[in-house]
């Protein structure tokens, strides 16, 4: 069974700009992430902050409170 497909940005029908972006810290090159509701669900949406013209990535509820959790269990701890 394939699991399915998750929607492009443009699907998504968001207005980049228009959303509240949180960041991982401060300067360019933070993570920013921003939460939004379409297509009768919430997505994640994430970008690399002072890169305006920048690929956003969108991830699932699912994905990010996956992602979420293995920050949480240390999983990723050898990587910084």
């Amino acid at each position: 069974m394939t699991p399915p497909r998750k929607p492009t940005l443009e699907e998504l029908r968001v207005d980049v700009d228009a959303q509240s972006w949180q960041r991982s810290g401060t300067g360019r090159g933070v993570i920013e992430v921003a939460f939004v509701d379409a297509l009768e669900e919430r997505w994640v949406l994430m970008r690399v902050a002072g890169d305006p013209d920048g690929r956003v990535l969108v991830y699932s509820r699912f994905e990010w409170e996956c992602f979420v959790d293995g920050v949480r269990k240390g999983e990723f701890d050898d990587a910084v």
